[in-house]
C-alpha cells in the first residue's frame, strides 16, 4: 500500500497564524520553540498575542542555534517535562522545526532511544524501529519563517550529534505536524542569501521527488507545480523582497508544496551529497544542493539507470523522462528527452546565476587540498545517507566521487561514456 501523509490542516494566506492558532482554544499550555534572531525581532509576538487573548500559558525557548543538537534537545527537555505542555509550537526555519519535533517526541515518548530511530533502514515504509503515534499528550504546530525546508509538512528531522558532530536523519511519519501554518508575512524580510538557498532547495526538493523511485501519482503534480513557481517567482523574490510581495508568498507556498512531494515521494542522491559536503565546510543545506544538482540530473539522466539494471524485477523511473517532462512544463524546449535535460540543467544554471550562487564548489571558497583530504569520507557517507535509497539510479562509490570531484570544479559531463 503506498500513501500520500501531511499534516491534517494545512493553512496558507497572509495573516493565517491568527486565524489557525485560534483553533487551540481550549488549550492549557503552550510550548514555543524559535531561535534567538526570531525572539528578538518580534516575530513570536504575533503568536504570542493570539495565546494570550484565547487564554492559553505560554513558555518560550529561543535557544535553538543552526543544525540543532542533542545537547539542545536535552535542554528544552529540562523545561518542557515540568511544564507538561499540550500544544507545542515551532517558529523558524529548518532548525527550530526539527528541533521541535524531537522535543515532542521525547516528550509524548520518553523511552525512546535515540540510536534506535536514527538507525538506517531502505524504505521509510518499513521501518526498522518505528517510533509511536505522537500527539496525545500535545499538538504539535509548525510555522515555517523561511522558504525551503518544508519541514513543516514532512516526517523528517535533522538532528546533530554533539560529540560525533554526525547528522542524523530521523524519519518517521509520526513525526509529522498536525498542524503547520504557512504565513507569508514572516519572510517579506528575508535577506537575499537567505532566500536564493532556500529557494533553491525547495527546487531541488521538487526536482528530487519527481524523479524519485518512489513518486507516485500523488506526489509527481505538487513536485511540478513547486518546480513551476521557484522557476516563476525565486528570481523576483530575490531582486524585490518584500517589494514583490506577491513572489515573496508564492514562493513560500512552493516550498511547503515541494514539502509535501518529497515527504512521501522521498529525495535522491543530490540531497545525499549535499547534507555531506554541508556538514564537512559549512556550506548551507541550499547552497550546496545548488552545487550539485546540475551533475546529479546529468548522471541520472540516463536510458537504463544502474537500479534498473540492477534489479529488472522492479520497476523504476526513467529519471530522463521525467526530468524531459520537467523542462516540457517550464516550456523550455527541446526535440526529444537529451535535448530537454541540456535545457532543464541550463535553465538551473541560470537561475542560479541571476540570484548569485556560486557555481561551484572551490567559487563557494572550499580549498582544493581540504576538499581532497575530506573527500573519501564524503563519499562514503552520502553512499551511506538514507536519501541514495530512493535515488532513480543507484550510484557506486565511485560515481559519487566523480560528481564531487565535478561539482568542485564546476563541471557537468557525460559519466556513462565509459560505463556502457
Amino acid at each position: 500500500m503506498l500513501w500520500f501523509k501531511v499534516p491534517p490542516k494545512v493553512y496558507f494566506k497572509r495573516g493565517a497564524v491568527d486565524l489557525a492558532l485560534r483553533e487551540l482554544q481550549g488549550k492549557k499550555r503552550a510550548f514555543i520553540v524559535t531561535d534567538r534572531f526570531l525572539f528578538n525581532s518580534g516575530a513570536v509576538d504575533s503568536i504570542v498575542n493570539v495565546l494570550d487573548e484565547i487564554g492559553i500559558d505560554h513558555q518560550i525557548f529561543f535557544d535553538v542555534k543552526p543544525d540543532p543538537t542533542l545537547s539542545t534537545i536535552n535542554q528544552a527537555m529540562e523545561i518542557i517535562r515540568p511544564y507538561e505542555p499540550d500544544v507545542i509550537i515551532s517558529l523558524g526555519g529548518g532548525s527550530p522545526m526539527d528541533a521541535a519535533k524531537i522535543m515532542w517526541l521525547m516528550y509524548e515518548q520518553p523511552d525512546t532511544v535515540f540510536e534506535d530511530i536514527s538507525m538506517r533502514f531502505m524504505d521509510i515504509r518499513k521501518r526498522i524501529c518505528r517510533i509511536p503515534e505522537l500527539g496525545k499528550k500535545a499538538t504539535m504546530v509548525a510555522i515555517p519563517t523561511t522558504s525551503g525546508t518544508g519541514s513543516e509538512v514532512t516526517p523528517f528531522a535533522i538532528i546533530t550529534d554533539d560529540e560525533t558532530h554526525v547528522k542524523y536523519a530521523i524519519a518517521d511519519y509520526a513525526l509529522t505536524p498536525n498542524m503547520a501554518i504557512i504565513d507569508p508575512n514572516f519572510v517579506d524580510g528575508m535577506p537575499k542569501g537567505l532566500t536564493a538557498a532556500s529557494g533553491i532547495d525547495a527546487l531541488v526538493h521538487s526536482i528530487e521527488a519527481y524523479v524519485s523511485a518512489m513518486a507516485t501519482n500523488f506526489t509527481n503534480s505538487n513536485a511540478l507545480e513547486a518546480t513551476k513557481l521557484v522557476f516563476r517567482y525565486l528570481e523576483r523574490s530575490w531582486k524585490e523582497g518584500a517589494n514583490d510581495p506577491i513572489a515573496r508568498e508564492k514562493m513560500h507556498y512552493a516550498a511547503t508544496i515541494a514539502g509535501m512531494a518529497f515527504a512521501n515521494a522521498f529525495l535522491g542522491l543530490c540531497h545525499s551529497m549535499a547534507h555531506k559536503l554541508g556538514a564537512m565546510f559549512n556550506v548551507p543545506h541550499g547552497v550546496a544542493n545548488a552545487l550539485l544538482i546540475r551533475q546529479v540530473i546529468k548522471y541520472n539522466a540516463v536510458d537504463c539507470p544502474k537500479k534498473q539494471c540492477i534489479f529488472p524485477q522492479y520497476k523504476f523511473p526513467n529519471a530522463k523522462a521525467k526530468y524531459a517532462q520537467i523542462a516540457d512544463e517550464l516550456g523550455l524546449g527541446g526535440k526529444n528527452d537529451d535535448e530537454k535535460v541540456e535545457l532543464l540543467i541550463e535553465a538551473i544554471d541560470k537561475l542560479m546565476k541571476a540570484i548569485n550562487l556560486p557555481n561551484s564548489i572551490k567559487d563557494f571558497g572550499v580549498k582544493e587540498a581540504d576538499f581532497n583530504a575530506k573527500l573519501d569520507e564524503m563519499v562514503e557517507l552520502a553512499f551511506d545517507d538514507q536519501c541514495t535509497g530512493a535515488n532513480p539510479a543507484y550510484p557506486l562509490m565511485e560515481d559519487i566521487k566523480a560528481i564531487y570531484k565535478d561539482a568542485y570544479e564546476g563541471i557537468v559531463r557525460d559519466y556513462y561514456d565509459t560505463k556502457k
